[in-house]
């Protein structure tokens, strides 16, 4: 296990992991090498054998907690984008991850938390326990609300711990409209985010066309956040933000995750063809990207990690300094040879999002 004494406790605001458990079929009890071999020689998925993310490369890099995801999208007849041919089927899809999850906690592989007093026990755990497994504290979103089949299943999710919400992915959504699409929320997105706001769920930007942003924004007076996003200024995109965007949040007293998905670091990456090595993608560039947010913030108080690791890509498509997630404390050299200092670092490492969720739930 790594040496927690030693390394900054690193809070990762995105994880897929139970896409990669129930999809991807990886038990993420077992190191990252031991998946990557019983992947070998297979073909289904494009990062296979690449895998970066397990439990016990968490612990070596001491990110003791994440934003865990559910995800199931819902799609029409003819719709290019995989997905689930009903809200029903896509409901009963995050319901099974969330029976992993709650296995995951049986076994004390994760810690469920939804409260101030559940992250406070669980930080003061990760410090002092001698654990193995010394359970990773998580707390539940959902990346693109299509399985909200109703409002009431919206109670139902939060009743199981569920805190926050991104209401699209890629595409057009049932409540609103995601990457690669345009459009505001409609009434059925309206109707979404005035109930999370009733809840205290936290809304996930993540993912929300500027048209759907702006409207999230105009009309959703919760707490908001967005768990993995880079800037537009840096790679031109959808899928990023622009500077007001960014000066937005920051407004909001929010955070912004910086993901770590190599096309989302390098202008004119080619899936399939680009390569985090011929484009020289490393950790400097996911750095680059925290500086811009802190630049605009004035500060370090707005910007954090949310990797997206292991999201539908691996060692692949991540940077190319990067073996496993443990590989996150890399960060800290890159970014004080950039200025910032430990109060910094702690900040951008953990502090941001626990401050955040301090506030969001008092």
């Amino acid at each position: 296990m790594g040496n927690t004494d030693t390394t900054p406790l690193i809070f990762d605001a995105h994880l897929d992991l139970s896409m990669n458990a129930m999809e991807w079929n990886r038990d993420l009890r077992l190191p990252v090498g031991k998946l990557r071999e019983r992947e070998r020689g297979m073909t289904d998925l494009p990062d296979r054998g690449r895998g970066t993310v397990a439990f016990p490369e968490l612990h070596d890099g001491n990110i003791g907690i994440v934003i865990a995801t559910q995800i199931a999208r819902y799609v029409k007849p003819g719709s290019p984008l995989p997905g689930w041919l009903s809200q029903e089927q896509a409901w009963a899809q995050t319901q099974g991850q969330l029976a992993w999850y709650r296995e995951m906690e049986g076994q004390g592989f994760m810690r469920q938390i939804t409260d101030v007093g559940s992250l406070d026990d669980h930080l003061e755990n990760w410090q002092k326990s001698m654990d193995d497994p010394k359970p990773v504290g998580y707390v539940l979103s959902l990346e693109g609300a299509d399985s909200i089949v109703s409002m009431r299943h919206l109670e139902i999710a939060y009743e199981n711990g569920l805190r926050a919400i991104g209401p699209a992915h890629y595409g057009p959504g049932v409540y609103a409209n995601g990457t690669d699409a345009t459009g505001g929320l409609g009434k059925k997105g309206r109707e979404l985010v005035k109930n999370m706001e009733s809840l205290n769920m936290i809304l996930d930007v993540t993912h929300l066309c500027d048209e759907s942003f702006w409207e999230a924004l105009d009309i959703f007076n919760g707490n908001l956040w967005a768990s993995h996003n880079n800037c537009r200024a840096l790679v031109p995109h959808n899928r990023q933000f622009s500077d007001d965007q960014i000066k937005a949040i920051v407004e909001r007293g929010s955070v912004i995750g910086a993901a770590l998905d190599a096309w989302m670091l390098y202008p004119g990456w080619i899936r399939g063809k680009t390569t985090p090595e011929s484009a020289g993608v490393t950790l400097e560039n996911v750095a680059d990207h925290i500086d811009h947010i802190c630049q605009l913030a004035g500060n370090s108080l707005h910007v954090g990690i949310g990797s997206d690791l292991d999201g539908a890509f691996g060692k692949e498509q991540s940077p190319a300094d990067l073996e496993t997630i443990a590989d996150l404390q890399k960060l800290v050299p890159i970014l004080k040879s950039r200025g910032y200092d430990d109060e910094d670092v702690e900040n951008i490492f953990s502090g941001n999002w626990l401050s955040f969720l301090r506030k969001a739930w008092s």
